[in-house]
C-alpha cells in the first residue's frame, strides 16, 4: 500500500543518481524508522489501554464503546503491521520477507485502513442515532447489534480486499552495482499497467471521500438537532449549553483531524500513480510526511475518543492503579441496552445526559 523511494522509480535511472542521492537515502533510512517507532509505541500503548479499559469494566460496555474497541483493534493492527514492514522498506535495500508475506502485508494494510475508517463512520452513525433519534433508537442501539455491525464490517472488508493479494509481488532490480528488491505492484514499470491507478483511485473514493462525506453529513444532522432542535425546559439550561459546546468541539476535532491526517497521503498516491511526478528528494519528503500523518491518525485516535472522555480517564486511572478505589465511583455511563421509563422533563434531561456522556 505504501510506496517509498527504495522502489525502482520510473523517473530515476542509474545514470541520474549521485552521491547526494545515496546520502539522502541513508538519512531517510535512519530518520523514518525512528519516527515510525515512536508513533508505534505511543499508538500501541494508547490503543491497548482503550481495549483494556472497556473490556475490564462491564459498566462501559455500550454501543459507542464497543465501536471504540473495534476502532482500537483496527488502529492497533494498522500500527503493528504497517510500521515494521514499511520501516524495513526504508531501512533495508532488500525485501527479506519473501513474496508470500509481501502479499499478506499489503493486503492487511488495506484491510486495517478500511476497517479503521469505516469504524469511524459507524461511530458517527451511532452518535447520530443517540442524539437525533434518542428515544426511537433505544430499541436498536444495543450491545448485540453493535457486535453484529462490527463483525459484518470486518467480514465485508476482509472479503472485498482479497484482490489485493494478486496485485503485489517481490521485485528484484539493480541500482548501480547493487542487487536490490522491494515489495511493490506487479509490472510496476510497465507504462500500460493500470492496476496502481485503479487501486488507489478506489482507495481515494471508498477509503477517504465517501467516509468523510458520510461523517460530515451525520454530524451535520446531529449539530442541527442540538443547536436548533426544540427541547422545552432544557434548551437553555447550563447543562445543555455545555453539552452542545462539547459535542460541537468533538465534531470539529473528528472531521478536521481525519481530513488532515489522510489527505496528504491520498494526494501523494494520486500524484505518484496518475501523473508523471518526478521522484526527487522533495517528492520523497512529501510522501514520507504523508505516511507519518496517516500513522499519526491511528496513534491519536485514543486521545480523540478516549482521553477526551471523563469516563475513559477514570478507567485509565483504574487500570494504571491510580486512585483505584475511587476511579470509577460516581461515574455516569451511557447504557444502550436498558429501556427506562422516560416522561416529561425527566425524559429531556436524560436525553441531554446521554448526549453528553456518549461523546
Amino acid at each position: 500500500m505504501y510506496e517509498n523511494s527504495t522502489e525502482p522509480p520510473g523517473n530515476m535511472t542509474n545514470s541520474t543518481a549521485s552521491e547526494a542521492d545515496f546520502y539522502f537515502e541513508k538519512v531517510i533510512a535512519i530518520v523514518v524508522p525512528v519516527i515510525f517507532c515512536m508513533i508505534s509505541v505511543i499508538g500501541f500503548v494508547g490503543n491497548v489501554l482503550v481495549i483494556i479499559v472497556v473490556v475490564s469494566n462491564k459498566q462501559m460496555r455500550n454501543t459507542t464503546n464497543i465501536l471504540i474497541i473495534s476502532l482500537a483493534i483496527a488502529d492497533l493492527s494498522f500500527i503493528v503491521i504497517c510500521v515494521p514492514f514499511t520501516a524495513s522498506n526504508y531501512a533495508l535495500k532488500v525485501w527479506p520477507f519473501g513474496d508470500l508475506w509481501c502479499k499478506v502485508v499489503q493486503y492487511m494494510m488495506f484491510v486495517t485502513a478500511y476497517a479503521s475508517v469505516y469504524t469511524l463512520v459507524l461511530m458517527s452513525f451511532d452518535r447520530y442515532l443517540a442524539v437525533v433519534h434518542a428515544i426511537w433508537a433505544m430499541n436498536y442501539r444495543t450491545e448485540r447489534n453493535a457486535y453484529i455491525c462490527v463483525i459484518v464490517l470486518w467480514i465485508v472488508i476482509l472479503v472485498t480486499n482479497t484482490p489485493v493479494l494478486t496485485l503485489y509481488t517481490e521485485l528484484d532490480y539493480m541500482f548501480y552495482d547493487e542487487n536490490r528488491s522491494t515489495c511493490t505492484f506487479k509490472n510496476v514499470k510497465d507504462p500500460n499497467n493500470k492496476a496502481p491507478r485503479i487501486v488507489f483511485g478506489i482507495f481515494f473514493g471508498m477509503g477517504y471521500t465517501l467516509p468523510l462525506t458520510l461523517v460530515c453529513l451525520l454530524y451535520g444532522f446531529m449539530l442541527n438537532r442540538l443547536l436548533y432542535g426544540v427541547a422545552p425546559r432544557l434548551s437553555h439550561s447550563a447543562e445543555t449549553v455545555r453539552s452542545k459546546k462539547r459535542v460541537s468541539r468533538m465534531v470539529i476535532i473528528v472531521v478536521v483531524i481525519f481530513a488532515l491526517c489522510w489527505l496528504p497521503n491520498q494526494v501523494m498516491f494520486m500524484l505518484q500513480w496518475n501523473s508523471k511526478a518526478r521522484m526527487d528528494e522533495l517528492f520523497v519528503i512529501m510522501q514520507t510526511l504523508g505516511q507519518v500523518l496517516s500513522y499519526l491518525n491511528s496513534c491519536i485516535n485514543p486521545i480523540l475518543y478516549a482521553f477526551l472522555s471523563e469516563n475513559f480517564r477514570k478507567g485509565f486511572r483504574k487500570v494504571l492503579c491510580l486512585n483505584a478505589n475511587t476511579a470509577m465511583r460516581n461515574t455516569d455511563f451511557e447504557r444502550t441496552n436498558t429501556r427506562p421509563l422516560l416522561t416529561g422533563a425527566t425524559s429531556l434531561k436524560s436525553m441531554g445526559q446521554t448526549t453528553e456522556n456518549g461523546l
